[in-house]
């Protein structure tokens, strides 16, 4: 697999997605947490879901229960508590790993196209990955970096005018 648009994954719901539909679209991919300190960060997410959606920005959260166990809740758990705290109408996805044997194929391409100087792999919660149109060029923002940090690249990415 070369691009992530050659990959499919599980909604929260147990549908399939196909990345192929999102082709020339910049994703903003991030793997989530419900009972993290960074929780709050879902309401930043949803906040560049909407301002640039229509412009062709694509955020897509995928919930992972690796780090101190912060989402322990079942996918329909996690997915209404996203919508009825945050109002997070973006695309959640089944709970995955993005460490380890078992993780995500996403995750992996993702960690892969973003080499980290230390190590490739996820150190918390709230990592984000910024794809590019081409569905091969990664930025990887680490869970400090708040959503409203990552404007300016998303808008070069899109090539749009600052709103």
């Amino acid at each position: 697999m070369t691009t992530i648009y050659d990959f499919k994954a599980l909604t929260s719901n147990g549908k399939e997605l196909d990345f192929d539909q999102f082709r020339g679209k910049v994703l903003l991919i991030v793997n989530t947490a419900s009972k993290c300190g960074f929780t709050p960060q879902f309401a930043g997410l949803e906040e560049l879901n909407q301002r640039y959606k229509d412009k062709g920005l694509v955020v897509i959260g995928f919930p992972c229960n690796q780090f101190a166990s912060q989402d322990p809740g079942s996918d329909e758990e996690i997915s209404n508590f996203c919508q009825i705290n945050y109002g997070v109408t973006f695309q959640m996805m089944k709970k995955i790993d993005v460490n380890g044997k078992n993780a995500d194929p996403i995750f992996q391409f993702l960690k892969d196209r973003s080499k980290n100087i230390f190590s490739d792999d996820i150190k918390w919660n709230f990592t984000k990955f910024l794809v590019a149109s081409d569905g091969v060029t990664v930025r990887r923002y680490a869970p400090t970096v708040k959503p409203s940090r990552m404007r300016k690249d998303i808008e070069e990415m899109l090539m749009v005018e600052a709103v």
